[in-house]
Protein backbone atom coordinates (compact mmCIF):
# COMPACT_ATOMS: atom_id res chain seq x y z
CA UNK A 1 0.00 0.00 0.00
CA UNK A 2 1.06 3.91 -0.58
CA UNK A 3 3.60 4.98 2.42
CA UNK A 4 2.26 7.82 4.01
CA UNK A 5 4.36 10.65 4.94
CA UNK A 6 4.24 14.24 6.35
CA UNK A 7 5.50 17.43 5.43
CA UNK A 8 5.68 20.53 7.05
CA UNK A 9 6.17 24.23 5.61
CA UNK A 10 9.05 25.04 8.22
CA UNK A 11 8.85 29.42 7.50
CA UNK A 12 5.41 28.80 9.08
CA UNK A 13 6.41 29.49 12.97
CA UNK A 14 8.82 26.48 12.98
CA UNK A 15 11.63 26.47 16.05
CA UNK A 16 12.82 23.61 17.97
CA UNK A 17 10.42 22.91 20.19
CA UNK A 18 7.22 22.27 17.60
CA UNK A 19 10.03 20.59 15.58
CA UNK A 20 11.40 18.49 18.04
CA UNK A 21 7.78 17.59 19.02
CA UNK A 22 6.28 16.60 15.79
CA UNK A 23 9.73 14.41 14.71
CA UNK A 24 9.04 12.51 17.94
CA UNK A 25 5.26 12.06 16.97
CA UNK A 26 5.90 11.33 13.47
CA UNK A 27 8.61 8.70 14.17
CA UNK A 28 6.33 7.15 16.87
CA UNK A 29 2.61 7.25 15.04
CA UNK A 30 4.10 5.11 12.27
CA UNK A 31 4.15 7.55 9.51
CA UNK A 32 6.75 6.47 6.96
CA UNK A 33 8.68 9.49 6.60
CA UNK A 34 8.72 13.61 7.64
CA UNK A 35 10.03 16.55 5.02
CA UNK A 36 9.90 20.08 5.53
CA UNK A 37 10.47 22.97 2.76
CA UNK A 38 13.23 25.17 3.01
CA UNK A 39 12.84 28.93 2.76
CA UNK A 40 13.42 32.12 4.64
CA UNK A 41 10.47 32.93 5.38
CA UNK A 42 7.14 33.24 3.28
CA UNK A 43 6.35 35.23 0.22
CA UNK A 44 4.22 37.35 1.78
CA UNK A 45 4.50 38.83 5.47
CA UNK A 46 3.93 38.42 8.20
CA UNK A 47 7.65 36.87 8.65
CA UNK A 48 7.40 34.30 11.55
CA UNK A 49 9.65 31.49 12.80
CA UNK A 50 11.61 29.70 10.29
CA UNK A 51 14.39 26.98 11.40
CA UNK A 52 17.38 26.27 9.42
CA UNK A 53 16.24 23.07 7.66
CA UNK A 54 20.21 21.38 7.62
CA UNK A 55 20.50 21.82 11.06
CA UNK A 56 16.79 20.21 11.63
CA UNK A 57 17.94 17.56 9.93
CA UNK A 58 20.72 16.88 11.87
CA UNK A 59 19.12 16.23 14.57
CA UNK A 60 16.45 14.44 13.15
CA UNK A 61 19.06 11.58 12.16
CA UNK A 62 20.49 12.09 15.14
CA UNK A 63 17.46 11.44 16.76
CA UNK A 64 15.30 8.82 15.25
CA UNK A 65 15.97 5.46 13.89
CA UNK A 66 12.92 4.65 11.48
CA UNK A 67 11.44 7.40 9.17
CA UNK A 68 12.15 8.65 6.17
CA UNK A 69 12.91 12.63 5.52
CA UNK A 70 14.56 15.06 3.89
CA UNK A 71 14.23 18.83 2.21
CA UNK A 72 11.05 19.36 -0.33
CA UNK A 73 12.45 20.88 -2.09
CA UNK A 74 16.09 22.57 -1.32
CA UNK A 75 16.97 25.16 -4.07
CA UNK A 76 20.48 25.50 -5.83
CA UNK A 77 19.17 29.54 -5.92
CA UNK A 78 20.76 29.89 -2.28
CA UNK A 79 22.53 26.51 -1.81
CA UNK A 80 25.21 26.10 -2.75
CA UNK A 81 25.32 22.57 -5.43
CA UNK A 82 28.99 21.50 -3.76
CA UNK A 83 27.73 22.29 -0.02
CA UNK A 84 25.02 20.85 -0.25
CA UNK A 85 26.43 17.42 -1.29
CA UNK A 86 28.47 17.36 1.73
CA UNK A 87 25.49 18.15 3.91
CA UNK A 88 23.55 15.56 2.02
CA UNK A 89 26.10 12.98 2.39
CA UNK A 90 27.06 13.71 6.16
CA UNK A 91 23.33 13.66 7.14
CA UNK A 92 22.36 10.50 5.53
CA UNK A 93 25.46 8.87 7.01
CA UNK A 94 24.66 9.89 10.41
CA UNK A 95 21.03 8.76 9.78
CA UNK A 96 22.00 5.32 8.95
CA UNK A 97 20.84 5.84 4.91
CA UNK A 98 17.32 7.27 5.28
CA UNK A 99 17.38 10.52 3.40
CA UNK A 100 15.90 11.84 0.11
CA UNK A 101 17.32 14.76 -1.17
CA UNK A 102 14.93 17.00 -2.38
CA UNK A 103 16.73 19.49 -5.08
CA UNK A 104 14.74 22.39 -6.75
CA UNK A 105 15.47 25.66 -8.70
CA UNK A 106 14.32 28.31 -6.32
CA UNK A 107 10.77 29.99 -7.13
CA UNK A 108 9.81 32.63 -3.86
CA UNK A 109 11.07 36.33 -4.78
CA UNK A 110 10.35 37.57 -1.77
CA UNK A 111 12.99 35.55 -0.27
CA UNK A 112 15.29 35.93 -2.67
CA UNK A 113 14.99 39.80 -2.56
CA UNK A 114 15.29 40.21 1.03
CA UNK A 115 18.22 37.69 1.77
CA UNK A 116 20.45 38.73 -1.50
CA UNK A 117 20.24 36.18 -3.74
CA UNK A 118 19.63 36.16 -6.96
CA UNK A 119 16.60 34.42 -8.53
CA UNK A 120 16.87 34.68 -12.18
CA UNK A 121 13.98 34.58 -14.72
CA UNK A 122 12.51 31.02 -15.50
CA UNK A 123 15.16 29.38 -18.41
CA UNK A 124 17.93 30.79 -16.53
CA UNK A 125 16.86 28.91 -13.14
CA UNK A 126 16.22 25.83 -15.26
CA UNK A 127 19.85 26.10 -16.25
CA UNK A 128 21.26 27.02 -13.22
CA UNK A 129 19.19 24.16 -11.30
CA UNK A 130 20.64 21.78 -14.57
CA UNK A 131 24.31 22.79 -13.25
CA UNK A 132 23.52 21.87 -9.67
CA UNK A 133 22.18 18.76 -10.22
CA UNK A 134 25.10 17.43 -12.44
CA UNK A 135 27.32 18.67 -9.84
CA UNK A 136 25.38 17.00 -6.53
CA UNK A 137 24.73 13.69 -8.58
CA UNK A 138 28.33 13.41 -9.81
CA UNK A 139 29.55 13.80 -6.24
CA UNK A 140 27.73 11.89 -4.59
CA UNK A 141 27.68 9.13 -7.16
CA UNK A 142 31.55 9.04 -8.76
CA UNK A 143 34.57 8.62 -6.73
CA UNK A 144 36.87 10.40 -9.56
CA UNK A 145 37.50 13.85 -8.92
CA UNK A 146 35.37 16.71 -11.20
CA UNK A 147 35.82 19.42 -13.41
CA UNK A 148 33.04 21.27 -14.37
CA UNK A 149 33.02 24.41 -16.04
CA UNK A 150 29.62 25.55 -16.53
CA UNK A 151 27.69 29.34 -16.70
CA UNK A 152 26.86 29.47 -12.92
CA UNK A 153 28.86 26.50 -11.23
CA UNK A 154 32.33 25.73 -11.86
CA UNK A 155 34.66 23.01 -10.39
CA UNK A 156 38.46 22.19 -10.36
CA UNK A 157 39.20 18.75 -9.57
CA UNK A 158 36.27 18.59 -6.85
CA UNK A 159 36.12 15.87 -4.70
CA UNK A 160 33.31 14.62 -1.75
CA UNK A 161 35.35 12.66 1.54
CA UNK A 162 34.12 11.09 3.27
CA UNK A 163 32.54 8.86 0.61
CA UNK A 164 29.10 8.17 1.36
CA UNK A 165 28.12 4.79 3.16
CA UNK A 166 25.17 4.21 0.64
CA UNK A 167 26.41 3.60 -2.87
CA UNK A 168 25.40 6.21 -4.74
CA UNK A 169 24.87 8.41 -1.68
CA UNK A 170 20.96 9.46 -1.06
CA UNK A 171 18.58 9.00 -3.86
CA UNK A 172 17.92 12.54 -5.63
CA UNK A 173 13.98 13.49 -5.58
CA UNK A 174 12.83 16.51 -8.63
CA UNK A 175 9.23 17.78 -8.23
CA UNK A 176 6.81 19.20 -10.38
CA UNK A 177 4.86 18.49 -13.66
CA UNK A 178 5.99 19.88 -16.18
CA UNK A 179 6.74 17.69 -19.35
CA UNK A 180 9.06 20.00 -21.21
CA UNK A 181 11.87 21.07 -18.24
CA UNK A 182 11.12 19.25 -15.22
CA UNK A 183 10.57 15.50 -16.44
CA UNK A 184 13.56 15.47 -18.72
CA UNK A 185 15.53 16.29 -15.35
CA UNK A 186 13.88 13.52 -13.30
CA UNK A 187 15.10 10.88 -16.29
CA UNK A 188 18.42 12.43 -16.37
CA UNK A 189 19.09 12.48 -12.41
CA UNK A 190 16.45 11.69 -10.21
CA UNK A 191 15.56 8.60 -8.32
CA UNK A 192 12.24 10.30 -6.82
CA UNK A 193 9.72 12.11 -9.30
CA UNK A 194 7.15 14.00 -6.33
CA UNK A 195 4.14 15.63 -7.84
CA UNK A 196 2.47 18.58 -6.40
CA UNK A 197 -1.13 19.05 -5.56
CA UNK A 198 -2.68 16.93 -8.30
CA UNK A 199 -5.56 15.19 -8.43
CA UNK A 200 -5.26 10.90 -9.59
CA UNK A 201 -6.09 11.27 -12.77
CA UNK A 202 -3.78 13.76 -13.69
CA UNK A 203 -0.78 11.68 -11.60
CA UNK A 204 -1.85 8.81 -13.53
CA UNK A 205 -1.51 10.71 -17.12
CA UNK A 206 2.25 12.07 -15.98
CA UNK A 207 3.56 8.83 -14.84
CA UNK A 208 2.74 7.65 -17.99
CA UNK A 209 4.68 10.62 -19.45
CA UNK A 210 7.53 9.83 -17.20
CA UNK A 211 7.56 6.50 -18.27
CA UNK A 212 7.97 6.92 -21.88
CA UNK A 213 10.66 9.08 -21.17
CA UNK A 214 12.47 6.79 -19.50
CA UNK A 215 12.02 4.13 -21.81
CA UNK A 216 13.63 6.32 -24.58
CA UNK A 217 16.36 7.38 -22.24
CA UNK A 218 17.06 3.46 -21.57
CA UNK A 219 16.26 3.43 -17.94
CA UNK A 220 13.23 1.38 -16.97
CA UNK A 221 9.70 2.62 -14.70
CA UNK A 222 11.02 0.90 -11.93
CA UNK A 223 14.56 3.05 -11.49
CA UNK A 224 12.07 6.28 -10.49
CA UNK A 225 9.80 6.06 -7.34
CA UNK A 226 6.70 8.25 -7.50
CA UNK A 227 5.69 10.53 -4.73
CA UNK A 228 3.47 13.41 -4.61
CA UNK A 229 3.43 16.29 -2.12
CA UNK A 230 -0.33 17.63 -1.55
CA UNK A 231 -2.71 18.81 1.19
CA UNK A 232 -4.33 17.69 4.05
CA UNK A 233 -7.56 18.37 5.61
CA UNK A 234 -7.99 15.83 7.64
CA UNK A 235 -10.71 15.80 10.05
CA UNK A 236 -12.35 13.68 13.14
CA UNK A 237 -15.61 14.55 12.06
CA UNK A 238 -17.20 16.49 9.66
CA UNK A 239 -17.14 20.03 11.24
CA UNK A 240 -13.33 19.47 11.88
CA UNK A 241 -13.21 18.29 8.09
CA UNK A 242 -15.10 21.58 6.89
CA UNK A 243 -13.22 24.02 9.50
CA UNK A 244 -9.70 22.83 7.85
CA UNK A 245 -10.95 22.95 4.42
CA UNK A 246 -11.91 26.58 5.18
CA UNK A 247 -8.22 27.58 5.98
CA UNK A 248 -7.25 26.62 3.22
CA UNK A 249 -10.05 28.49 0.97
CA UNK A 250 -8.87 31.60 2.85
CA UNK A 251 -5.05 30.64 2.05
CA UNK A 252 -6.13 30.73 -1.78
CA UNK A 253 -7.17 34.33 -1.42
CA UNK A 254 -10.95 34.05 -3.04
CA UNK A 255 -9.52 32.22 -5.65
CA UNK A 256 -11.43 29.00 -6.80
CA UNK A 257 -11.13 26.62 -4.74
CA UNK A 258 -12.23 22.40 -5.50
CA UNK A 259 -10.12 20.19 -3.15
CA UNK A 260 -10.15 17.58 -5.29
CA UNK A 261 -9.30 18.82 -8.63
CA UNK A 262 -6.22 20.61 -6.83
CA UNK A 263 -5.40 16.74 -5.24
CA UNK A 264 -5.80 17.84 -1.65
CA UNK A 265 -6.52 14.70 0.92
CA UNK A 266 -9.62 15.61 2.96
CA UNK A 267 -12.24 14.15 4.76
CA UNK A 268 -13.06 11.96 7.87
CA UNK A 269 -10.84 9.05 8.00
CA UNK A 270 -12.70 6.56 5.93
CA UNK A 271 -13.09 9.07 3.30
CA UNK A 272 -9.07 9.82 3.85
CA UNK A 273 -8.11 6.16 3.40
CA UNK A 274 -10.41 5.71 0.27
CA UNK A 275 -8.21 8.44 -1.75
CA UNK A 276 -4.61 7.38 -0.59
CA UNK A 277 -6.00 4.10 -2.31
CA UNK A 278 -7.31 6.13 -5.56
CA UNK A 279 -3.75 7.42 -5.36
CA UNK A 280 -2.33 4.33 -5.11
CA UNK A 281 -3.59 2.98 -8.30
CA UNK A 282 -2.63 5.94 -9.71
CA UNK A 283 1.20 5.07 -9.37
CA UNK A 284 2.18 6.58 -6.25
CA UNK A 285 4.40 4.58 -3.87
CA UNK A 286 4.42 7.53 -1.48
CA UNK A 287 2.24 10.68 -0.02
CA UNK A 288 3.77 13.50 1.65
CA UNK A 289 0.89 15.10 3.41
CA UNK A 290 1.38 19.28 4.09
CA UNK A 291 0.14 19.71 7.45
CA UNK A 292 -0.17 23.32 8.73
CA UNK A 293 -0.68 23.58 11.60
CA UNK A 294 2.33 22.52 13.64
CA UNK A 295 0.65 22.80 16.76
CA UNK A 296 -1.97 20.36 16.10
CA UNK A 297 -0.38 17.12 17.37
CA UNK A 298 -3.58 15.82 18.29
CA UNK A 299 -5.18 15.89 14.92
CA UNK A 300 -1.85 14.26 13.29
CA UNK A 301 -1.77 11.55 15.93
CA UNK A 302 -5.63 11.30 15.47
CA UNK A 303 -5.17 10.72 11.68
CA UNK A 304 -2.36 7.70 12.21
CA UNK A 305 -4.55 6.02 14.73
CA UNK A 306 -7.60 6.27 12.84
CA UNK A 307 -5.90 5.87 8.92
CA UNK A 308 -2.19 4.08 9.13
CA UNK A 309 -3.53 0.82 10.60
CA UNK A 310 -5.76 0.61 7.53
CA UNK A 311 -3.33 1.24 4.56
CA UNK A 312 -1.56 -2.11 6.41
Amino acid sequence: MIEVAIQIEGQNGLNWPRWQNIVRLVEDAGFAGLFRSDHYTNQDPPDLDSLELWVSLTWLAANTSRIAFGPLVTPVSFRQPTMTARMAAAVDDLSGGRLTLGLGAGWQAREHTNYGWDLLDIPGRFARFEEGLHIISRLLQRDEPLTFEGRYYQTRDAVLLPRPVRPGGPPILIGGSGPQRTLPLVVNYAQEWNAVFSPPEKVRELNGVLDGLLEKAGRGPSEVKRSMMTGCAFGRDEAEVERKLGLRRARSHGGEFDPRTRGIVFGTPDMVVQQLGEFHEAGLHRIMLQWLDLDDLDGLEAMAARVLPQLR
